[in-house]
């Protein structure tokens, strides 16, 4: 049974930095395509960041470019997304979201690639 688990999400003020934590069980994280996404009230979810199997090629949505990173610790089974400068705009639930071994059509960015999703973190920027 795959089971990913997020954490680290809190409130904090703009400019400030968070790091989320996504533990996979039942799922090899190295091995796979792995997610993140994020949903404000009122808004669809939306990719945030994405890395390929074995810490492989890493993709960002525009708006989080140079600000956020993910990477993965393959001991620990576990994706992070470390978020820097936030902006009150990032106010969001993410999600860690695993997906197959390849992404042969660059569908990184689409809910539909992804197999699993975790119960996602809150994470709350105020001005």
């Amino acid at each position: 049974q795959v089971q990913l688990v997020e954490s680290g999400g809190g409130s904090v003020q703009a400019g400030g930095s968070l790091r989320l934590s996504c533990a996979a069980s039942g799922y090899t994280v190295r091995s796979n395509c792995m997610g993140w996404f994020r949903q404000a009230p009122g808004k669809e979810r939306e990719a945030v960041a994405t890395i390929y199997a074995r810490g492989g090629s890493t993709y960002y949505a525009d708006s989080v470019k140079g600000r956020f990173t993910i990477s993965q610790d393959n001991a620990k089974n576990t994706v992070y997304l470390q978020m820097n400068s936030l902006k009150p705009e990032d106010t969001a639930m993410y999600y860690c979201a695993a997906g197959p071994k390849f992404d042969l059509g660059g569908r990184w960015y689409e809910r539909t690639f992804y197999n699993y999703w975790g119960q996602g973190t809150q994470v709350t920027v105020s001005s």
